[in-house]
């Protein structure tokens, strides 16, 4: 077939989880050739109708969607499944209502919660859900922003007097295009489970434990920006991708497993996407964020947990081509 791999551009001196959609533009095009297709990879700006001449000057038979931001923004990156929709393209990856609702963090708790799947507490800068109160342990996250983007031990917060969090999550909503909360806090085990699509329908690949080796007692676990990019850091060199675990875990992995299909049927999702969990001390799963459209580069989560199922790269891709 004619395939367009629709990416996000950018520049030689990105930060690196921008270099790093280059790559798997380059990842999925080599894959999709090696497959026997025609591909022709187009980049994704602001100017729509820039985007749709190219489109239908391409004329593909499939679109293969690896847009993860726009202009910047990762808030506008359902603009592309908006236009294929809109131009009637067929397109591998979640569609305009699954990116949006699983973009923005709030919304997506908020029909988790709807639905009584688990997901932690949260605190808006107004209209919260419940106080918060003096002991909580609470994550300030942005609502948009993926990667992990600006998220460190600092953003993990003891709240000893509830005003002052409240006070910063209004601060931060006064800025121009800030969207943030407060999330309670997970003190336990870290999952990443990833469903794949295809023509038999959602499969869940094997789960994969982040495991915090040589964190000491008052180093926070938490799944950072520099634990995801920083190569040199001592977060990235010792947040290790695990897939081997006891017998005992048998139970708990199968529940994993059916949260994560149970959140792909909510949302309405296709092509490939990514659950990652925080599982607590009395051994009950909470789902943290749901990624559709996660990264899939070779060497990123969603590539290992399938090469864990025996399947390669190229498979991987020739499945998602199939789940249209």
């Amino acid at each position: 077939m004619k395939v367009v791999v629709l990416y996000t551009p950018a520049p030689p001196d990105a930060p690196p989880q921008d270099l790093d959609g280059l790559v798997q533009a380059e990842a999925v095009s080599a894959a999709l050739t090696r497959l026997g297709h025609q591909v022709e990879r187009i980049p994704f700006e602001l100017d729509l109708a820039a985007a749709k001449r190219a489109l239908l000057q391409a004329a593909p038979q499939v679109v293969f969607n690896l847009v993860e931001a726009v202009s910047g923004q990762d808030r506008l990156l359902h603009l592309a499944p908006a236009l294929l929709e809109a131009m009637g393209l067929p397109f591998c990856g979640s569609g305009l209502v699954g990116m949006l609702s699983t973009t923005n963090k709030v919304l997506a708790k908020q029909r988790l919660r709807a639905e009584g799947l688990p997901t932690p507490d949260w605190w808006e800068a107004y209209g919260a859900l419940q106080p918060l109160r003096p002991g909580d342990r609470v994550m300030v996250k942005s609502a948009w922003d993926h990667g992990s983007a600006g998220l460190d031990e600092h953003s993990l917060v003891d709240v000893t007097d509830p005003e002052v969090v409240v006070a910063r999550l209004r601060e931060l909503a006064s800025r121009p295009g800030q969207v943030w909360f407060a999330e309670r806090f997970v003190d336990g085990r870290e999952f990443n489970l990833s469903v794949l699509g295809g023509p038999a329908g959602p499969r869940v690949l094997p789960p994969a434990e982040i495991r915090f080796e040589g964190y000491g007692p008052d180093k926070a676990k938490v799944v950072g920006y520099r634990a995801k990019w920083d190569t040199d850091s001592f977060e990235y060199q010792h947040t290790v991708r695990s897939f081997d675990f006891p017998a005992a875990d048998a139970p708990l992995l199968a529940e994993l497993q059916d949260l994560a299909l149970s959140t792909w049927r909510l949302f309405g999702l296709r092509g490939w996407v990514r659950v990652d969990f925080r599982v607590d001390p009395q051994g009950r799963p909470w789902i943290l964020e749901t990624n559709a459209n996660p990264c899939i580069s070779p060497d990123a989560g969603f590539a290992a947990a399938a090469a864990q199922a025996d399947l390669g790269y190229d498979q991987a891709i020739a499945s998602i081509l199939q789940d249209l």
